[in-house]
């Protein structure tokens, strides 16, 4: 469908929580999915050193010739980097566990937090025509979640609904307010996503609850619901709205992609 581009280039997203097992690859596949269905053209970076993001749109190993780490250390251009998947609309950079020694390697460079900041704000990342970067980060606080902030427009929390949740969330916000105060003043959370929702549970309801109460208009909308689909997609090396298309999951990431494509409309309006 035809739309008319931002002209001041991709919005830049990092997906980002430090504690693991919250569905934060799983939303930066499916929301990569959901924003390409919809017409966008999306590129996704995998920032994590397991590269499960990469393994389930279908990138092999063998395949990982270039990845996030070569675009970070200066090895390589963003045209090299890019690939293509089978998904229409949907090109990504690959990671490998190459990414893991990034921390070590990169204390000594003066500008290592602007590192992925540079490579994704070069003036030749226009020509691609990206409306979104999705940066999948690593499940920590660590160099490279800070470059994925330094370099992005806002930040998408995905919180799993379970207790504690909220807990590990006032140290995410502080290094968000950190990295404003320091490097991308700019930089605002996009929103929070309940994942792993299960409306029959009062737990799951409770921790909406509380999320919204203190949260107010940060969190999205849309909850991501268990679904028995999103969790077995992976293992096909697909996106749930490849693997069953109207399953509660890709009903989900289609109606959170809604919300955020939502939000473009006012500031279109405005620019």
């Amino acid at each position: 469908m035809p739309h008319n581009r931002r002209s001041t280039g991709p919005k830049i997203i990092a997906v980002a929580n430090q504690k693991g097992g919250v569905g934060k690859t799983t939303t930066t596949i499916n929301l990569g999915a959901a924003l390409a269905e919809a017409g966008r053209h999306v590129l996704l970076v995998d920032l994590d050193p397991q590269g499960n993001a990469s393994t389930g749109l279908g990138v092999e190993q063998d395949d990982r010739d270039i990845t996030t780490y070569d675009l970070l250390a200066g090895e390589a251009t963003l045209e090299e980097a890019i690939q293509a998947t089978d998904i229409q609309n949907l090109a990504i950079i690959p990671a490998t566990t190459d990414l893991s020694s990034a921390d070590i390697e990169l204390i000594s460079n003066e500008k290592r937090s602007f590192l992925l900041h540079d490579a994704l704000r070069q003036i030749d990342i226009d020509r691609y025509g990206f409306d979104y970067v999705l940066i999948d980060c690593p499940p920590s606080l660590n160099i490279l979640t800070v470059n994925a902030m330094v370099a992005a427009d806002s930040v998408v929390v995905p919180l799993q609904s379970e207790f504690f949740a909220l807990e590990g969330l006032s140290q995410l916000m502080l290094t968000i307010r950190d990295v404003r105060q320091t490097a991308n003043p700019n930089l605002r959370i996009e929103g929070v996503a309940l994942t792993m929702y299960d409306s029959r549970n009062n737990l799951s309801q409770q921790v909406e609850m509380d999320a919204r109460d203190n949260l107010g208009d940060l969190v999205f909308q849309t909850v991501i619901p268990r679904n028995v689909r999103l969790s077995e997609a992976p293992s096909f090396a697909l996106p749930v709205l490849q693997y069953d298309a109207q399953s509660k999951g890709s009903q989900a990431y289609r109606a959170l992609a809604k919300e955020i494509i939502g939000r473009e409309q006012p500031a279109k309006q405005r620019a």
